[in-house]
């Protein structure tokens, strides 16, 4: 548990300074301006006193163990700080100081040594390379950021110090943000995103969980915690550097299409974590969070001002997949006795430009209270007659005597500044200078709703002859490769009874007649070598071959291709396969083992065109049917398995099926790197897989 970070009884300030231009003396200064109410200990062995506190030379010499000590030294100090820290019993340290893994190799040198330390003597660590941390409940400040944000139910955590200092800066320039804790997490040594979730999840002061992160190195176990944080609270994130392209070259389809992007996305989703895509998307579902009841359904009223700006609006709720509530027709009848003739009593409802706060507020309240409302954007433009602090006052009533969420969209700046003020200070609502954000704000609420409320994932387990896979395995790494091609992975495909098409290698031309012969005509020539994995690219395959001679013809090409195009490449000779009928659809299913997530699943369209298209989705393995099913409703081309234009649908239950074969192979197998099955053909009844290519883990 991490209590002693955020209501420590005592803090211990090593390095505090009583010069105004050490990190030390802001520490230590943030620390007394915030009305702490424990006892401060700075120390430093060259002062008696520091901003009227008793200083002393170490921690060790301290009367009374501390909850917290904040280490604001030189790196090369730091260890024996730490170790000092550690003989007297301090449980929990939060180390600022600056110098070690971020600094190259010698400083992740250091940075080792620290959490040796720290383990040695059981400390709990958030750092190095931190800003600090502040609870406003407590209330404590021990960063060194300028001031003290104002008090709120928002807890946000930074990897950044540097994006931190802005925010809180931000907040504090009236951008009417409340902070309950605010902790910058640093290099992550000790502390991380997960262990925070834990600690906020029944924290009374959060109502909401904001984070800021440039990696999350364990994965699986930010999922497992994520989705348990999530039933109770939200979590919104955002993740920087997702776009840039792994370092390790990659061989298949799926490896050339999931990136860290993709990965995040999908680890999300399944944990229950909204994404928000840039800052300010961040604190506005915050706000929305943080201030308003949750949104129980999708139906969405406006009351508006002016016309273009309900427009606008109804346009980004339509964008955002939400729906614009049909009013009653009592509430309409109401609304229309009570409106000028020229007002709008249909949603959205228009007030008029002429609109004193009376008129709002009455169509405010009858809107509201619609049994079809869900849930109200209130835009208000400043115009002549507009009475803004008092529609504002009107805005603030109706929100405190429903459990509907109330945004509001009080649109300008000078003259509206106030409301603004009026709305956030006094009634908790949060507003938006545009109604588009407005309108993603009840979108994220509707999406943490269907997070929320999605039931834990049921995996199921298919029966698999696993030793059958492993000497495929086995008998790639004792010749020294790590490539499984496709005449070797169909014998892994059988092995978790997926269909496979009849099929049999040939080394020589003779060989391949006679396995045609014995297959039945047509047949499907593909070249058999574990070091060409599309052979397509290569002209590794001969399709509808009609006799004998065809196929001769054919073996003696495809190999004189394969050896001219892929000089040593290891040629076993060519895949004899039966020619499935047409009338297919090709479906692409593969794996890319993500660093931070483990085995990221594929599925799209298949074929040649898979990457120029990129109409694919993904899942981290393992998954249940529910998300198997899911994936396949968002393609772009969907439709196609539904079937178009007369054709009867594709067998959904059969793609299924082989997504969560494919997402238990490899969870059983962790060695398998990449892998594809493209393509999967798939019919009115069944599928098949045609080709699979597999790369294991050189270790």
């Amino acid at each position: 548990m991490l209590e002693t970070f955020f209501q420590p009884k005592s803090v211990a300030v090593v390095g505090a300074s009583a010069n105004p231009d050490k990190l030390g003396h802001a520490v230590l200064k943030n620390a007394v301006e915030s009305q702490y109410k424990g006892t401060l200990y700075p120390i430093n062995p060259k002062a008696d006193t520091i901003l009227g506190w008793k200083a002393y030379p170490s921690v060790q010499a301290l009367p009374e163990v501390p909850d917290l000590a904040v280490v604001v030294i030189p790196y090369p100090q730091v260890p024996a700080a730490i170790e000092d820290c550690g003989k007297k019993g301090v449980p929990s340290v939060v180390i600022i100081s600056a110098g070690f893994r971020e600094a190259g190799m010698e400083g992740m040198a250091r940075e080792v040594e620290v959490i040796k330390l720290a383990k040695q003597y059981n400390i709990r660590l958030i750092g190095p390379n931190c800003l600090g941390l502040i609870d406003a409940f407590t209330p404590l400040n021990v960063t060194f950021a300028t001031g003290t944000p104002p008090k709120g139910p928002i807890a946000f955590m930074s990897q950044s110090g540097a994006l931190g200092t802005a925010i809180l800066d931000w907040s504090m320039a009236g951008s009417r943000i409340g902070f309950s804790k605010f902790i910058s997490l640093g290099n992550k040594a000790d502390v991380s995103e997960i262990d925070l979730m834990q600690a906020l999840v029944d924290d009374p002061d959060s109502k909401v969980i904001l984070a800021y992160s440039e990696g999350l190195p364990n994965g699986q176990e930010f999922m497992r915690v994520a989705r348990e944080v999530s039933r109770k609270k939200p979590i919104v994130l955002v993740k920087s550097g997702v776009t840039a392209a792994g370092s390790r070259a990659v061989s298949s389809h799926t490896g050339s299409l999931a990136g860290s992007e993709q990965a995040y996305k999908a680890a999300f989703r399944q944990a229950g974590v909204l994404r928000a895509d840039n800052l300010e998307d961040l604190f506005d579902y915050a706000l929305g969070f943080a201030y308003q009841p949750l949104l129980k359904g999708n139906k969405i009223a406006i009351v508006t001002n002016a016309g273009g700006p309900g427009i606008l609006c109804t346009d980004a709720l339509e964008r955002a997949g939400m729906s614009l509530a049909r009013l009653e027709p009592e509430t309409t009848k109401k609304l229309q006795e009570f409106l000028p003739d020229a007002a709008s009593a249909a949603n959205p409802v228009d007030v008029l430009g002429d609109a004193m706060a009376d008129r709002y507020r009455f169509a405010l309240q009858h809107t509201i209270n619609d049994p079809n409302v869900d849930g109200m954007i209130v835009i208000v433009t400043p115009q002549a007659m507009t009475e803004i602090a008092a529609t504002a006052h009107a805005v603030g009533a109706v929100s405190k005597l429903t459990d509907k969420p109330i945004l509001g969209c009080f649109m300008g700046e000078f003259r509206i500044n106030e409301a603004i003020d009026i709305l956030a200070e006094q009634y908790g609502v949060p507003n938006f200078p545009f109604p588009e954000r407005a309108a993603k704000v009840f979108a994220s609420m509707r999406d943490y709703r269907d997070l929320r409320d999605a039931p834990d994932a049921k995996i199921e387990r298919f029966e698999a002859d696993g030793s059958k896979v492993q000497s495929v395995f086995d008998k790639a790494k004792s010749e020294g490769r790590v490539t499984i091609g496709d005449a070797e992975s169909r014998e892994i495909l059988s092995a978790y009874n997926m269909r496979i098409p009849q099929a049999e290698l040939a080394a020589t031309a003779d060989e391949a007649v006679a396995l045609a012969d014995k297959i039945g005509y047509p047949v499907v020539l593909k070249i058999a070598s574990p070091d060409i994995l599309h052979k397509t690219d290569v002209g590794g395959v001969k399709v509808n071959l009609q006799n004998a001679s065809e196929v001769r013809d054919a073996f003696d090409l495809i190999v004189y291709r394969a050896q001219r195009y892929v000089p040593g490449a290891l040629i076993w000779g060519c895949l004899v396969q039966e020619m499935l009928p047409k009338g297919g659809l090709e479906i692409l299913v593969g794996m890319n083992r993500d660093p931070q997530f483990g085995p990221l699943v594929t599925f799209g369209l298949g074929g040649i065109y898979v990457e120029a298209l990129k109409d694919v989705t993904f899942r981290v393995a393992p998954f249940d049917r529910k998300a198997a099913m899911e994936m396949l409703g968002e393609i772009r081309a969907h439709a196609l398995i539904d079937g178009v234009r007369g054709q009867k649908p594709y067998d959904k239950e059969a793609i299924v099926d082989t997504l969560l074969r494919i997402s238990q192979l490899v969870t059983d197998f962790p060695n398998i790197v990449e892998m594809d099955i493209n393509p999967l053909m798939v019919y009115e009844k069944g599928a098949v897989a045609l080709d699979m290519r597999l790369v294991l883990s050189s270790k």
